[in-house]
Parts: C-alpha cells; structure tokens; sequence
C-alpha cells in the first residue's frame, strides 16, 4: 500500500536524487518537479535521470520571467540587502519556487511535498513556511531532519554507496569541495574549505564573473532607464544595443557584469536559525541594477519618503525575504508601501562597468523636477534667499544651547575631546587623534 504521493522538489544532483529514491523505499508515490530559475542545468537530461529512477511523472517550469517581474525588480525597488552587504540571491528565488511547487501538488493530489535542504540552513524554513501559508494542510517530508535519513547518510561517501546500489547515475568529476545554489540572480558557494572564515576562496571557485584584475582594459559604458523604479529600458553604448523586454534585459546586465567582474561578494552572515555562516556570492546584473537605482533615487525622491523607506520598508522587506516570510501579511504591507514610494522614481542613469566596479556618471529625470539646478547653484540665488538661513540655525539651535548650559562643555579639558575617557592613556596622550572643540 503506498503512503501516498509527494512531490520532490528536484535539483538533478546526488542530494536530491538519493531522496527520490529513499522516498520510494519508505513506500511513497514520488513526482518530480524542477523549476528553471535561470540556474545553468540540462533539465531534459535531469528529467530523464529522475524517471529512470523511478519517479512517476516529472515537471520542469520555467519560471524565469515570473522571477525577474514578481521578485527580482521588487527587490530592487526596495535596495533589498541583507546585513548591508548580501542582495538577497538565494532567498528571492524561493518564493516562486513554492508556489509552483504546492500548485502542481494540489493539481496531482499529493498529499506531502519534499525537499532536499540541509537541517542547519535558512532554505528549509524559507521552502516549509510558504508551504504552511500556502496550503495550510500540507505535510511536509524533510529527509535532512529526518533522524532514520540522516544517520543512515553521516556523509557524501554513504550516500554515494546508496546511489551505487540504487543505480541512481552521478556524474564521475572531481568533486569541488564547497556546495553551490544558482539562479538567474546569483550564485552562492558555502560549506566545505569555505566554513574556515580566513580561506581566501580559490581563483576557480567564481563561476560567472571574470576576475576583476582580468576584466576588459577598456571600459563599458550603459544607460538604464527606470519607471516607478522598475528597470524598463537598458542601452548598451558599446555595441549599441538596446533592450526593453524585462527578462532579456536582466539577461543582458549579468552578461554585462559578469564579462566586466562585477558582483561578487565575501561574507560572514547571521542565519534565521542563529547560526552564522560563510558564504561566498557572485550577483552581477543585480549589482548594476541595485546601483543605479540607489543613485536615481537621490535625484528624484522626496527627503522624508526616501527616509522612511530606508528606515523602515528597505530592511523590514529585506529580512522578510531572508527569513522566508514572503507570504505574510507584514510583506504584503511593505510591499503596498514600496509601490507608493516608487512613483516618482523615473528617469535614467548613466554607468561605467570598468573591473569590478559600477560607476555612476550621470542621472537624468524628464517627470520629476525636486532638483533645481538654480535652486542648488552656487552661482545664482534662484529663488532662495540665503538670509534665510539665519533664522532655520537659530530655531535649530535652541535646544542644543540649553543643552550645552546643561552639560557645561568647556568647563573641563576631557569634555572637550571627542574621544571617551577609556580610549585615553595614562600619560594624557590618545590612541587615536583628537579633534578639539574651537
């Protein structure tokens, strides 16, 4: 009798396909789904593997434009980052990967999905908590959390055996030792040499980008043009191409960045389950395209919106998505509050691509006029009348000259240093230098 039917979420690789197999063994019904998110795979080589080991059907989707429309320029919108360095690569593409995945489970009927995440990750909660939000009556069968699964498979070695003695295929190359999840965004290299924090990560690891030392001598020069932050328009100067459908141009931008090493990225990161974590990334076109949009929103955003945004949607949306919690009703708020942010933000940014770096040459805005060339001269007075400003400093000062009475600045010599009292020395003298009040 089968236990019923379950949907693998299904990589190709040794992982995934030792599950699909286990899955069988502990008598369930197993369907196989692949979902194309722009990772380099040869998903009709992948499907063929997972029937001929046994799975009962197989569905590949390509969910690339879905992914670039639904998450990636979102997440530009919002200058999405995580722990003020990590663009979010890994974390973004989940939400369309669940969704698909718990669809096609309700049109087969299956009962259970799978995964193949590891028990120490972010992936798990990030696949399990869309599935609940989902389709809250689904069960979930998790390998990797599974004590029988886990001590049978200590390592790569038993599970390798068990593939030998399945006949699951793998792929005889030298095995690099560090593990990789790819999408269209990203690319992201962890585990193995990599878990010792002063490893300098080999020359070959990089898989997308060029070394930026390597990188062409001369520079690449784009224009991208935004509307309500969104990326609808890129111009390539070089080969005078020019790109307005969104998959393709996200598709030209990493071709762009990755030929000019743009995007890669070494950090150490404090996971949801509070385990920190080494991880390496390699995310070209959303590098530009985070640039430039951080840039034009200087010209033509309103002050206390761009504030309350950076203070507030930019990192609530950002841990949101790295903790997996797309499908709630917090992100459904920011999200509400991005789109009324972005109305203004139209125009075009001018880049340099030149190894390694993205820099902005110019911004240009035809709809938004908060920037007044005149108004901002020093040449000119346009308007503004800089007696003025007499009267804006003394308001702004009321409070801190109480505060200064209060505090009796210049009364001692320590007070007036700007440099804490356990950062002097004994002898009178600082580690660092001292700036001094006038």
């Amino acid at each position: 009798m089968s236990k019923g039917r379950v949907l693998l979420a299904y990589s190709g690789g040794l992982d995934t396909s030792c599950i699909l197999v286990w899955l069988i063994e502990q008598g369930y019904d197993v369907l196989a789904y692949m979902a194309d998110v722009g990772q380099e795979e040869d998903f009709e080589e992948a499907k063929e593997k997972a029937l001929k080991i046994g799975a009962k059907k197989v569905f590949v989707e390509d969910l690339r434009r879905t992914y670039v429309n639904e998450l990636i320029f979102p997440a530009i919108q919002a200058n999405a980052i995580y722990e003020n360095v990590y663009l979010l690569g890994t974390s973004l593409a989940r939400p369309v990967i669940a969704r698909r995945q718990i669809e096609i489970a309700a049109q087969e009927n299956c009962q259970f999905v799978s995964h193949g995440c590891t028990g120490k990750g972010n992936d798990q909660v990030r696949f399990e908590l869309a599935y609940y939000a989902l389709k809250p009556d689904i069960k979930v069968i998790s390998p990797w959390r599974i004590p029988e699964f886990y001590t049978r498979f200590p390592g790569r070695q038993s599970l390798l055996d068990y593939a030998a003695q399945k006949n699951v295929p793998v792929v005889q190359t030298k095995s690099k030792p560090w593990s990789t999840d790819e999408n269209l965004f990203h690319i992201s290299y962890e585990a193995g040499i990599l878990e010792d924090p002063n490893v300098t990560p080999p020359k070959d690891m990089w898989k997308l980008t060029v070394d930026p030392e390597e990188a062409p001598d001369t520079p690449e020069r784009i224009t991208i043009t935004f509307k309500h932050g969104i990326p609808t328009k890129v111009v390539n100067h070089n080969d005078n191409t020019t790109i307005t459908d969104s998959l393709d141009l996200f598709i030209h931008l990493n071709m762009a960045a990755r030929r000019n090493g743009i995007g890669r990225i070494d950090i150490v990161e404090n996971r949801f389950i509070g385990i920190k974590s080494r991880g390496c990334y390699e995310t070209p076109g959303g590098t530009i395209l985070r640039a430039a949009h951080v840039d034009l929103e200087g010209l033509v955003l309103d002050r206390q919106v761009r504030a309350l945004r950076d203070q507030f949607v930019t990192p609530q949306f950002s841990q949101i998505l790295y903790n997996g919690q797309y499908f709630s009703p917090e992100r459904e708020f920011l999200s509400a509050s991005l789109i009324s942010s972005q109305k203004s933000v139209n125009g075009e940014v001018k880049l340099k691509l030149y190894k390694g770096n993205v820099i902005v040459e110019g911004r240009k805005s035809d709809t938004e006029k908060l920037y007044d060339m005149e108004e901002s001269s020093m040449d000119v007075q346009g308007g503004f009348s800089p007696v003025d400003s007499e009267g804006f400093i003394k308001i702004q000062s009321i409070r801190l000259k109480k505060w200064g009475a209060s505090e009796k600045l210049f009364e001692s010599q320590s007070k007036h240093s700007l440099i804490p009292l356990d950062m002097q020395t004994t002898d009178n003298s600082y580690l660092v230098p001292v700036i001094f009040l006038k």
